[in-house]
């Protein structure tokens, strides 16, 4: 097939699933919301007629034992509950297997996924598995393949940045192939959500910076692709104006409440932005440079970021010059395209004043194809992008992040 018969295909093809989403549920988690919400959260279990919960972590969030307080409250309401921590950083399907086991095993009746976003997403395709016991993981790859209501589910972040207490996808990696790929379905949304800033104010500096620039990639994603609507631009604005006042105090300072507060909002309007305008070009490397060397995925977003905004070029001058407006770069006389590479900039500005390095030592040369096919592979047709890559010019990208 010609290029210009696929960018035609893939354009058809992102306008169908808009048009689809738009019979979609788009009802938002209910929210528990402000410092010890967490510790509300046992009574409104209760409150559903669920007796026993299966909690999905991992094993650090257990060695602080953040969790305490919540098991204690847990025991004070007659919850009996069952902890998974066995989460890598990147969720394999071995480990989603073993999670779903658990649940069945122990004859749970609800999820409280606790932590970031690996165990998030772990739970969510473990949850899948549950209601669709003969449908693997690797079937279930791609979009609306789910279809079945999940048990009760209730989202508890510890990191200001994936949002996926409030998305439709789950993220999950095949040790097998390397590949890392989403599940993306109306039914993995979250009804019920925790933003608890207490429970964020122990994060490190490094894990501060790079979840918060997960959060801001979602935003600025979403915010300059062609599925938006009304609501997504709304959610994408607010989310970069958080984000831009806020990432970098808590940031200097992990104690400032009010940041945090912020920086947990910032990552659930992101999240319900790209959770129904969908992400692009960064994401797709990110995850595949996820999948072929273990990367963190918001260490990865960060640092592509800025190198795939550069690549847009013209196609994403008007929705990154107000982004700049809206905090403050943008200066009388100022054109578009200044204002644009403006916003560029303060993105890379963020980074190195966070620490963040502007490029990676680990990828192979014999690696590149595989990560530009696979890329591409997640990226066309199904991301809405402003402008629809080459495997040529994907192939740039990556070399342009090569130390």
């Amino acid at each position: 097939m010609c290029w210009a018969l696929k960018k035609c295909y893939y354009r058809i093809y992102q306008k169908v699933l808009k048009f689809a989403m738009c019979f979609m549920d788009w009802k938002e988690p209910e929210l528990l919301e402000g410092e010890g919400a967490v510790l509300k959260l046992p009574s409104f279990i209760k409150d559903k007629g669920i007796k026993k919960v299966l909690i999905v972590t991992d094993k650090g969030l257990m060695s602080l034992k953040l969790l305490d307080p919540l098991f204690l409250e847990l025991q004070k309401q007659g919850i009996w509950y069952v902890v998974f921590d066995d989460v890598q950083p990147n969720p394999t399907i071995p480990s989603i297997e073993c999670c779903k086991d658990a649940y069945i095993n122990n004859n749970c009746q609800g999820i409280i996924a606790f932590g970031g976003g690996s165990p998030m997403d772990c739970a969510k395709a473990a949850a899948a598995r549950v209601v669709k016991p003969k449908q693997s993981v690797r079937k279930m790859r791609g979009y609306l393949k789910v279809h079945k209501k999940l048990p009760p589910f209730f989202a508890v972040p510890t990191t200001a940045g994936t949002g996926s207490e409030t998305t439709l996808a789950a993220v999950v990696t095949d040790p097998t192939t390397h590949e890392k790929n989403a599940i993306c379905d109306s039914s993995l949304r979250p009804k019920y959500a925790v933003l608890d800033p207490t429970l964020t104010l122990g994060l490190p500096p490094h894990i501060t910076s790079t979840t918060g620039m997960d959060a801001l990639t979602h935003a600025v994603e979403s915010y300059i692709g062609k599925s938006n609507v009304k609501s997504t631009i709304r959610y994408a604005e607010d989310a970069v104006k958080l984000i831009h006042a806020n990432l970098e105090k808590a940031y200097v300072n992990g104690k400032d409440m009010d940041a945090r507060n912020n920086m947990l909002k910032a990552s659930f309007l992101a999240g319900s932005a790209f959770t129904r305008a969908f992400v692009g070009y960064v994401h797709a490397i990110a995850h595949n440079l996820g999948g072929m060397y273990n990367t963190p995925h918001g260490l990865a977003n960060a640092v592509i970021l800025p190198y795939v905004l550069e690549w847009y070029g013209s196609s994403v001058y008007k929705p990154l010059a107000k982004l700049a407006d809206l905090i403050n770069l943008g200066k009388e006389g100022m054109s578009e395209e200044d204002k644009a590479k403006a916003y560029i900039e303060e993105i890379r500005r963020m980074n190195k004043a966070m620490n963040i390095p502007e490029k990676f030592d680990f990828i192979k040369e014999e690696d590149i194809p595989t990560l530009v096919k696979r890329a591409l592979k997640e990226g066309n047709p199904g991301y809405p992008v402003p402008k629809i890559m080459k495997p040529e010019d994907c192939e740039k990208v990556i070399r342009q992040l090569m130390a």
